[in-house]
């Protein structure tokens, strides 16, 4: 496996738009490994369904047996096997996480992507991955239905905020070397995505 030269990873909260950023750098040619997979590998392999609660209970106890790192350790073999040595990391947790990557890499970068609360609740309902909260969608136009849904999927995403934050998640966003606000559209999105990402490739990338 090659030595890895430069990692850029992607941290944010639920729903700000982490998998969007990755999505637009596989897009320009670029290696992506998502830390998630490693957590949705374990429940395939236990054989569990890939909800919000499982995937939480996989992430603690892989964290408690093999340390802060295990879920970092586990995406790097991912990395390497890519024989790429630019690789984008999406999804990391912690700054254990961050620190273990800025360890094993010539080069390491860390973007941040922020939104607000409403726009990331909104991106996971309409995502609809089976970890996402969900049933604010599944009744509108019933608007006493919807308000409670919506304040269910609330409380849903707020103790998935808590969860990530336990694991230290306020910590990597603190050493986060960029920061990019997805506050607009899509479109928005890829323009700072593409000109941060190939600023960072060129090197003028300013820290």
């Amino acid at each position: 496996m090659v030595e890895i030269m430069k990692i850029i990873g992607f941290v944010g909260l639920p729903g700000s738009g982490k998998g969007e950023a990755s999505k637009i750098a596989r897009e320009l040619g670029l290696s992506v490994v998502v830390m998630g997979d490693v957590i949705r590998q374990e429940a395939a392999r236990l054989g569990l369904e890939p909800t919000d609660q499982n995937l939480g209970r996989i992430g603690n106890a892989l964290r408690e047996k093999d340390g802060p790192e295990a879920i970092a350790r586990k995406t790097l073999k991912m990395a390497r096997k890519t024989g790429r040595d630019l690789v984008v990391v999406d999804g990391l947790r912690s700054g254990a996480e961050a620190e273990f990557f800025r360890s094993q890499a010539d080069e390491f970068y860390l973007i941040e992507v922020q939104a607000a609360a409403e726009a990331r609740l909104g991106r996971l309902e309409k995502r609809g991955r089976p970890d996402d909260p969900k049933e604010w969608g599944e009744v509108r136009g019933n608007a006493e239905a919807e308000g409670q849904a919506k304040s269910r999927s609330a409380s849903a995403l707020e103790e998935r905020e808590c969860r990530e934050k336990g694991w230290g998640l306020a910590q990597a966003m603190e050493r986060a070397d960029y920061r990019i606000d997805n506050s607009g559209s899509l479109e928005d999105l890829r323009r700072k995505v593409v000109q941060l990402l190939g600023d960072i490739e060129k090197g003028t990338g300013e820290i």
